[in-house]
């Protein structure tokens, strides 16, 4: 059996049939401090966050796609690869999605979560490649297709060709720093405490990066920072933009330096395709038109940008006969454990 593995920041989804998700949950835990009893995870564990007593915890044990807290990411891992892989007689092989800018130290720490449910090898594909595959880009040609993954974690960005990256780009940033900005200016502003799960709504419903004559509205629910007492507040997209501007601008800055570094042989294929944007955040209004204008180059959102990744892992499942013989073929696999 083959798993591919997308642990992401914000949710793990796991694929064992083409096109069809098994698990597509938060990469949420919940435990009780007091015994360190798992609780709940996934979905059930995102409605807890803010809804809990002193007692008990709810923590997103992934930071930037890497590990933050090593045994909370193992029992994740277990518990979700139980759901999928109900027969321990035939160990499973899994291929895990990495950023392309990540030490040997994290790569360890991803390789020993997935290990320690007992699979029979582990192997590793960068965020980018995964994307591509999964959007049905062919990065095994001698031709350049240039990708963006814009996650909660990170944004990955490479340009790909003959089964590897040329040139690419990984920042530690993405929507997460985004909900942080709104929480921290409901609070500046409005003198309002709001949670991860609110701040994130509101950048779903209204978020913006680029002006709109159609400024909408969205009600911010939370505590009153000076009086304790509950209290909301309309805000407006435009206000919204101001906020998370910013972390955009960077993004689409950093496309812009990985297409300054591309060779002028993989610039020219890159100009006739166009970049595609992956990942939950290229949804965000706004974002493909400021990638166009930082760049100069067309681009194009991925359809399911969400779910390309996971799909792009399955997809190279194909590879891992090869990379497990070592031939000396070309494989976009990076690294077999």
């Amino acid at each position: 059996m083959d798993i591919a593995l997308d642990l992401g920041t914000a949710n793990t989804r796991i694929c064992v049939e083409e096109g069809v998700k098994a698990i597509d949950q938060p990469s949420v835990i919940s435990y009780d401090k007091t015994t360190n009893e798992i609780l709940a995870f996934g979905t059930d564990a995102y409605k807890m966050l803010g809804r809990t007593s002193n007692r008990v915890d709810v923590v997103f044990p992934l930071d930037s796609s890497v590990i933050a807290q090593s045994g909370l990411v193992e029992e994740l891992v277990n518990i979700f690869l139980c759901e999928v892989c109900t027969s321990r007689v035939v160990m499973p092989r899994v291929l895990a999605c990495i950023p392309g800018e990540i030490t040997e130290v994290e790569k360890r720490a991803i390789v020993n979560a997935i290990s320690s449910f007992g699979v029979r090898r582990v192997l590793l594909l960068e965020a980018a490649k995964a994307a591509a595959f999964g959007c049905n880009k062919n990065i095994m040609s001698p031709h350049g297709v240039m990708v963006a993954n814009i996650g909660a974690g990170t944004v990955d960005i490479a340009v790909m060709t003959l089964g590897g990256v040329s040139v690419g780009k990984t920042l530690r940033t993405g929507g997460n720093a985004m909900d942080e900005e709104i929480i921290k200016y409901a609070r500046r502003k409005h003198n309002l405490i709001i949670g991860k799960a609110m701040a994130q709504k509101c950048k779903e419903e209204i978020g913006t990066v680029m002006y709109d004559d159609n400024d909408i509205t969205f009600r911010l629910k939370g505590r009153d920072s000076i009086r304790g007492l509950p209290k909301w507040v309309d805000v407006k997209s435009s206000e919204i933009m101001d906020v998370i501007f910013d972390i955009a601008k960077n993004i689409a800055i950093a496309i812009a330096d990985v297409l300054e570094d591309t060779p002028p042989e993989l610039m020219s294929d890159v100009h006739e395709d166009g970049i595609t944007l992956t990942g939950g955040l290229s949804q965000l209004k706004g974002m493909k038109d400021l990638v166009e204008n930082a760049t100069g180059v067309k681009v194009t959102i991925a359809k399911n940008p969400s779910d390309c990744v996971v799909n792009g892992l399955y997809k190279a499942i194909d590879y891992i006969d090869e990379a497990e013989a070592q031939k000396n073929s070309l494989n976009p696999l990076m690294m077999v454990y």
